[in-house]
């Protein structure tokens, strides 16, 4: 699976924003099970979040497994919250588009530089 661009990565977290928490792994961490209702939900949604009740380098560890058993990719990782992507061309939900460019101004001159 190709690794998602900038300008991707930014979209999907937009569409995330808004969504809530689809999975949880408690204390007993990432067992079958889990890592199964990821799937999933991943093959519903295609974007997910999942939250995490481990410490910062478990939840490392387990958007890495994450992403590596199901092929996924990862999103943000912001907190206890993960957000994992992972497409799938038969309900294609999910179109990924470009974010929109600002269309920038001239570059300011030297005097409206020295003015500043």
């Amino acid at each position: 699976m190709p690794v998602l661009t900038v300008s991707e990565r930014l979209a999907l977290k937009a569409r995330a924003h808004q969504l809530k928490p689809t999975v949880m792994i408690g204390n007993a961490g990432l067992t079958e099970s889990v890592l199964r209702e990821i799937e999933q939900t991943l093959k519903l949604h295609e974007l997910i979040k999942i939250r995490a009740m481990a410490e910062r380098p478990e939840r490392e560890a387990i958007l890495s497994e994450i992403c590596a058993k199901l092929n996924a990719e990862p999103v943000q990782h912001i907190g206890k919250i993960l957000v994992v992507f992972k497409p799938n061309p038969e309900v294609n939900k999910i179109e990924i588009r470009q974010m929109p460019r600002h269309k920038g101004k001239k570059p300011l001159t030297k005097k409206q530089l020295g003015n500043r």
